[in-house]
């Protein structure tokens, strides 16, 4: 990369402004050398893993962008590359993020842009997943008026420029892995406009679960950890003319059906408990909850959402809702 372009990429980095961090940042081949870059703006000092042992990064800029060039003689890395991070007096060790490939295919992108990406809940958002042998959590996020996307959450200092994502080409989907990350963390999106330059924070639309009101982060959640037990249900049900069968329907706010003794929300494991009993006793035979996404405001009963695909923790997490 000529020194021209190399100070211009940097610029960029430190101002938060680059579109495209992966071709600066990780592990490259340049003019017949391997190099090696990471921006730590918090660390002290960083070493780098190689054939030879840990290798201490040379800070290039007083930011904290580290850097290392691999002589001819060197073994080859080979990614994910393993750094070791000294802050406030604490060393970690952590692979890199932008020494991983990428993870989306070119038909889920194609899919998603015709509209057609039927479960584009499995590829957009915050997904715990295991990439190139490493564990952690892929987010992706579609923003096509963006010059650039970052996560960031408590594992970044809410600093968008630690984790600036990678533009997947004129489809306006960003992604990036983070490895190390675990279900719980929170997380937004801060996105630059690329029109007027705007620095906007995020709460993620396909979030599977988010903080307790009045936050708005979105936390990183599995998709399903319940073991279900209604596989006599299920086939009775298969057997049954459903369809001609009498149909009398309960339609319920789980909010204010009930409270406990001191006034509280009842969670869904009790709501399970006294809901269901109450509703057979009564000769109904269907419940209609209303709405059970998340929102903000106990008032709007639901109607206000604004996370359509994680319920409301109001009263439980989503393998509590399952139960």
């Amino acid at each position: 990369m000529p020194k021209s372009k190399q100070n211009q990429s940097l610029n960029l980095i430190l101002e938060a402004k680059h579109h495209d961090p992966f071709s600066y940042l990780g592990l490259h081949e340049e003019s017949g050398h391997q190099v090696f870059r990471t921006f730590l703006p918090y660390a002290e000092r960083a070493w780098l893993k190689t054939a030879q042992g840990w290798n201490l990064l040379h800070r290039n800029h007083a930011h904290g962008l580290y850097e290392w060039c691999g002589s001819n003689e060197s073994a080859k890395l080979s990614a994910p590359c393993l750094i070791r991070v000294e802050t406030d007096g604490k060393t970690v060790e952590q692979c890199d993020p932008y020494s991983f490939t990428p993870m989306l295919s070119a038909d889920e992108l194609y899919l998603l842009g015709e509209g057609r990406l039927i479960e584009a809940y499995k590829t957009l958002g915050a997904q715990l997943c295991k990439h190139q042998g490493i564990e952690g959590v892929r987010f992706a996020v579609w923003a096509p008026n963006a010059e650039r996307v970052s996560v960031v959450g408590n594992f970044n200092r809410w600093d968008g420029r630690v984790n600036p994502m990678r533009a997947h080409g004129s489809s306006g989907v960003w992604e990036i892995f983070i490895p190390g990350l675990n279900a719980g963390e929170l997380y937004k999106y801060e996105i630059r406009n690329r029109h007027s330059g705007h620095i906007l924070t995020k709460t993620d639309p396909y979030g599977f679960s988010f903080e307790q009101r009045p936050g708005t982060a979105a936390k990183v959640t599995p998709l399903n950890q319940h073991e279900w037990q209604d596989s006599p249900w299920l086939k009775a049900r298969a057997e049954a003319d459903w369809l001609h069968a009498p149909f009398n329907c309960y339609e319920v706010h789980l909010g204010s059906w009930q409270r406990n003794a001191h006034g509280k929300f009842l969670s869904y494991r009790e709501l399970a408990a006294r809901l269901v009993p109450y509703v057979k006793d009564m000769g109904y035979t269907h419940i209609e909850l209303l709405p059970v996404s998340e929102h903000p405001l106990n008032e709007s009963w639901g109607y206000q959402t604004t996370g359509y695909f994680g319920v409301t923790n109001r009263f439980g997490s989503p393998d509590d809702f399952r139960f």
